[in-house]
């Protein structure tokens, strides 16, 4: 079996629920040791849904590959544990509030002492410094003030969100990515380091327009929410067709494909609609014509069709179900399967990262809560099997089939 690209290094995962897992889910998938670190009682995302069995798909989806350990880290036992294993490790990944990792003596000016070449990742809401620092967090929140929740929805409305974690999944690629920079400069001879990830800086990286605009506008433009078009480019947007909805974009070179698929060629002569500079001044002009013009046609699949052959980047709007039968997804293998011995299997995303080298998902599971209690203990520390009772016996450490 080929050696995987990560393989041979030691990670000690002390995340939950998404932003920290989808970190070292990756780190896993691509051959890390990943031993995670839970409360006794497991951490949330084995509380949210599905359950099957008392057994979440949600905590299984995001944790494949890891070994899990479950202990008590306010005990002195449960932290000498830890320092041991981080001893051994080249990465320790955390997603705590600021100021935990170091109630537990696990925080970085205590860990750099007795492992010089770790790489450490601290995962947050607002970062580790700063006046927000020390305050809990979630990817909503974050979106709340990077000002991405702000753009969401219908101009002079309520903003919207949307109910799907996107900071967090970004926010742990971006771990994932920095991790891998830091190995990298270690390996070739730099010394390890503290990385800093906070969702509210990667979400703000998501304003490819906005803030440049603010700023060399001294201020004049403020982004504001535009609802189902695009604010200053047209035509960008969501349009209804037939009961459902397209989105296209007809700027640029796309500007020709879309008049002459809609047969409005005289469109291009219109001196209203020849710089994509000025075109966004007379959207309410453009948007009236093309919903005209879908208004002709008998279904969202038509436009599509012949939108696509004038090579107008256009899509149908899919729900969940429409995306997984998709046949390119189904091509591509959108989809992986999870053997699961208590839940059986469930079908979850795929990771989007793909490698010639390593064309196939790797084959993993998610260990149930302290499943590696034992092995970890035994093997990796040289504990006896009397102490390692002992632990058990005084609720240092725990296991259950969940």
């Amino acid at each position: 079996m080929t050696q995987r690209m990560l393989e041979g290094f030691k990670v000690v995962d002390f995340t939950h629920v998404v932003a920290g897992p989808h970190c070292t889910k990756l780190l896993a998938e691509h051959g890390a040791e990943v031993i995670k670190i839970e409360p006794l009682g497991g951490e949330l995302a084995r509380m949210l849904p599905m359950h099957r069995e008392g057994r979440s798909a949600y905590f299984i989806q995001h944790n494949v590959g890891k070994k899990p350990m479950a202990m008590d880290l306010a005990t002195p036992e449960a932290q000498a544990i830890c320092r041991e294993l981080i001893k051994q490790a080249d990465v320790v990944v955390e997603n705590f509030s600021p100021g935990v990792m170091k109630q537990h003596g696990l925080d970085w000016e205590s860990l750099r002492k007795i492992n010089p070449d770790l790489v450490m990742c601290s995962i947050s809401c607002f970062g580790q410094t700063g006046p927000l620092s020390k305050l809990p967090g979630y990817d909503w929140i974050a979106q709340s003030y990077s000002g991405i929740i702000d753009l969401l929805g219908e101009p002079g409305r309520t903003p919207i969100f949307g109910d799907f974690a996107f900071g967090d999944v970004s926010t742990g690629a971006h771990a994932y990515g920095a991790i891998v920079t830091a190995l990298l400069h270690r390996l070739r001879g730099g010394k390890g380091q503290h990385i800093d990830i906070a969702l509210i800086e990667v979400l703000f990286s998501y304003h490819e327009l906005a803030v440049q605009m603010y700023d060399t506008t001294g201020g004049q433009w403020v982004a504001k929410r535009s609802g189902a078009r695009h604010d200053m480019l047209s035509p960008v947007g969501i349009y209804p067709c037939k009961g459902r909805y397209i989105f296209l974009l007809g700027i640029n070179h796309q500007w020709r494909g879309l008049a002459t698929a809609m047969g409005r060629e005289d469109l291009l002569n219109d001196p209203r609609f020849s710089d994509l500079k000025t075109m966004g001044q007379y959207k309410d002009e453009l948007d009236a014509a093309i919903e005209a013009w879908l208004d002709t046609l008998p279904s969202v699949d038509e436009a599509v069709a012949l939108l696509q052959k004038h090579r107008v980047p256009c899509a149908p709007i899919l729900s969940i179900p429409e995306v997984i039968a998709l046949p390119h997804n189904k091509e591509r293998g959108l989809m992986r399967t999870i053997p699961d011995a208590i839940f059986g299997d469930i079908h979850v995303p795929r990771t989007p990262l793909r490698f010639s080298e390593f064309p196939d998902t790797p084959d993993l599971r998610a260990g149930t809560l302290g499943q590696y209690n034992h092995e970890i203990l035994r093997e990796r520390l040289g504990y006896s099997e009397a102490q390692i009772a002992d632990l058990e016996a005084r609720n240092v450490i725990a296991s259950k089939n969940i």
